[in-house]
């Protein structure tokens, strides 16, 4: 199974980073967590964000593989909790389903990527800052399949 994190960023933080990495790592064998990193625009004080984004989103569609089941991290979309996660990546490993989860910058994901996304996921209704969120999901995909190992981590 190969899962793709596509991220808008900037400067990720060496902690961030190592974080993202130990998860990875720990996923099994089969799995392949790959990150993704497209540059952001750059926010100056009169940047027309509108604009900004949708650049963005333009990189990023380029980027989404087109047999892969897309995923678009939205404080709109539906909340999920854990066993569903663990659920659905034991029915895409079945379905042989690769996946493009797609976090969006500062000022969220273009609305062009929005529209091409199979589903759209909500990690919380907290706020985070977008360079935690692949950290975040690192380490839901990895409690996500340690619940399907029946690891304990996940206790």
């Amino acid at each position: 199974m190969r899962i793709r994190i596509l991220s808008i960023t900037h400067k990720t933080p060496k902690w961030i980073e190592e974080g993202y990495h130990e998860y990875a790592k720990r996923l099994p064998h089969f799995c392949t967590l790959e990150l993704v990193e497209i540059p952001s625009e750059k926010r100056l004080p009169k940047s027309n964000l509108i604009r900004a984004v949708e650049r963005e989103g333009m990189r990023m569609l380029n980027t989404i593989h087109k047999n892969h089941t897309v995923i678009a991290l939205d404080v709109k979309g539906k909340l999920i909790s854990t066993e569903q996660l663990a659920d659905r990546l034991s029915q895409w490993q079945q379905d042989g389903t690769s996946l493009d989860l797609l976090i969006g910058g500062p000022d969220g994901l273009a609305p062009s990527c929005l529209q091409v996304a199979h589903e759209k996921w909500s990690l919380s209704h907290l706020t985070f800052p977008h360079i935690f969120v692949k950290l975040i999901l690192a380490e839901q995909l990895y409690r996500g399949f340690s619940i399907l190992q029946k690891h304990p981590y996940h206790k």
